[in-house]
This record gives structure tokens, sequence and C-alpha cells, in this order.
């Protein structure tokens, strides 16, 4: 499909060409059945038939142990920013948190209003451009869970290893670079994850939880708020997303037939090395992160001195020559390619071939 782009775009963001294609070819007939996905029944057997092979994918893909209940929710992360506290929290056990930008002040927000929490670790001072270091990181002993965010979309920082936290839950927020690299999901308690970066379409979150995390949660909590309800109802206590879940199903398959994700982690590391060896080896270029610190799912960079007019100029043309999503966020500015799972090489290699070519003519 000649007239496709590269989408470099944070969220919603690219998915698999193969899956794009067999949801189109199955859109209005769906297995046989006469019908789409987004017409049918979601107590049908052709539904639960979706909803089997999207957990049974997703364990695959991830080893999931059978002590861990897979849900596909509503509400986004943002949601979850709010959830995992209410179900979560034990009096007076104060949740750690490792504060590392505009995503764990969005779930902070949120444990303000619900519970006590600490921070066992903040970079606010530095703007949050690197991550904390081990020795950095403070946690209590007793905490209810220790929450962080693995993965910082705006930023372009990536934890690569995980605190150790004992019999504490670790709740991650991997809203960004879930499926992109081997988890032990053992280490943690709760992960959670909106669907829009790796995957499926905006309106599914995923939520992997050790099943007696669940137990936690007040009878009185509202039922839709409680996790036990979800796991009870295999995540149809009300009508699902069912689409965005048949997508996420066909994603997850495609990852695991491109060799799961081992397979992923691989390209994906290849994919931002070739980016930040092209920043770092231009001097048009920089890029504010630490290298032991930098995402390989969201790659920040500017243009040195900070030129916003030139930034500007670099997404225009960028734009205009089939590079699309390359301005920062709106908070940061510069530029930032995102290169989740489903971006393509040869995408990372043109945005190279661009930036070469706009640093000497403008340089």
């Amino acid at each position: 499909m000649t007239d496709r782009i590269f989408n470099f775009s944070a969220g919603p963001s690219a998915l698999p060409l193969p899956v794009l294609e067999k949801a189109q070819k199955e859109l209005v007939n769906y297995a046989g059945c006469g019908m789409s996905v987004m017409e049918m029944s979601h107590r049908s057997k052709e539904f639960s038939g979706i909803m089997e092979r999207a957990d049974s994918g997703m364990r695959q893909a991830l080893n999931i142990p059978d002590d861990y209940s897979v849900l596909f929710l509503q509400g986004g992360a943002s949601l979850q920013f709010a959830m995992v506290p209410m179900n979560l929290y034990q009096q007076g056990k104060p949740v750690d948190i490792i504060h590392t930008g505009s995503w764990t002040k969005k779930a902070i927000t949120e444990h303000k209003k619900l519970v006590e929490f600490k921070l066992a670790a903040t970079t606010e001072e530095d703007k949050f451009l690197r991550l904390p270091k081990p020795e950095e990181i403070n946690l209590s002993g007793d905490a209810s869970y220790v929450y962080m965010c693995s993965n910082n979309t705006i930023v372009g920082t990536q934890f690569k290893q995980f605190p150790e936290t004992g019999d504490i839950p670790l709740v991650a927020d991997m809203s960004s670079d879930i499926l992109s690299r081997k988890l032990d999901i053992s280490k943690f308690g709760l992960i959670f994850a909106g669907a829009q970066k790796n995957i499926g379409p905006s309106g599914v979150t995923l939520v992997i939880m050790r099943k007696d995390l669940a137990d936690r949660a007040a009878e009185t909590l509202p039922t839709m708020m409680q996790y036990r309800t979800h796991i009870k109802g295999g995540s149809m206590f009300n009508t699902p997303p069912t689409y965005g879940i048949y997508i996420a199903m066909l994603v997850v398959e495609w990852i695991n037939e491109q060799g799961g994700v081992s397979a992923m982690e691989k390209i994906n590391v290849a994919k931002a090395q070739i980016l930040y060896d092209a920043i770092d080896q231009n001097d048009f270029f920089y890029c504010p992160i630490p290298t032991a610190d930098r995402s390989s799912m969201n790659v920040v960079f500017r243009v040195t001195g900070d030129k916003e007019d030139v930034e500007k100029t670099f997404v225009e043309q960028a734009t205009a020559a089939g590079l699309s999503g390359l301005k920062g966020h709106r908070s940061v500015g510069g530029l930032r390619a995102s290169i989740y799972n489903a971006h393509p090489v040869e995408g990372v290699k043109a945005l190279v071939s661009f930036m070469n070519d706009f640093a000497k003519k403008n340089g």
C-alpha cells in the first residue's frame, strides 16, 4: 500500500499493516458468521472465541503465570490512576510512588484524593530528564504497594531495570512499552496499559494482576470499580469494547507470529539505536536524556540551541515528506519520534535520511 505514510505519533499510534489488512478483510463478515465483530453480541460464541484468543495470546506473549488475571477494561490508563489505590491500598500502609514525570503526576493527583502516599523518589528538580538512580529510590518496606511508570512518553525515559520490592506488590503503568520487551511478570503485582500504543486502538485498557490482590478491595467499593468484578465476569461484566479487543487479539497474535516479545525487543533496540546514533553523530541535533535512561519507544530530540522556529519547520517539512507525528509534546516542545512495535525499521531509516538532509540545508 504505497499511499501509507510513516506514523511517529505517540498514541493513538501505528498498527501492524497485516493486522489492518486482516481486519479489513473480516470487517463485514467475521469468520463466516455473516456479520461484523462490531455488530455481534458480546455473549455470542464467536465473541467468546475472540476473548479466549486475546487472553491466550497475551499469556503466551508475556508468559503470564496462571495465578494472574488478564483483563480487558475501559476508561484508559487514567481510570487506573484511581482504580489501583481504590482496590490495593491498605489502611496504615502508605503507597510508595516513584515520580518520573507527567503520568506519575496524574496518578499522584488521584492518590491524594484517596489514600496516604509518599514519594520514594523523584527527579522533578531535573525536569524529569533523567530517571532516579537505584540508590535514590527510598522504599519504606511496609507500603501497600510501590507505584511507577515504566516508560515516559513525554520526556523519553525508560526504566531498563525495575526496583526489587520483595513481598510488596509492584504496580507499573506500562502504557507505552508493554509487549515491547521481555518481562518477569511474577515481579509485579499489577501492570496496566492503555491499548493505543502497542496493543491496539484506543478504548481498551489491559490489566494484568495477581488474583489474590483483588481481595483487598472493600465490598462497599462501587461494583464497576472492583477488579474482582471483572475477574469474575471474564472482562464481560458489562459490554466490553468488543472491536478494540478483536484488534488487540490480532495484534498479539501478530507479535507471536513474529517470534514473540523477544523478537520485538531485538527489533525495537535496533530501531532505537539507528535513530539515537543519527542524533548523537550530527551536531545539528541533540538528545537531552542520558544514554542509560533513553527510551526505545519514544525518542525525544531537539535542534541544537532549542531553535523552536527551526523545529517547527522540521515538523512541517517532515509531514510533507510522509513522516507524521514528530512534534514534541506540547508541555516540553522539541521533537519526538515514537517507534512502537508496529513502526517499521524502514520508517526509522527514512526519518534519519530526512534528518541528515534537513541538517545540511539548515545547518
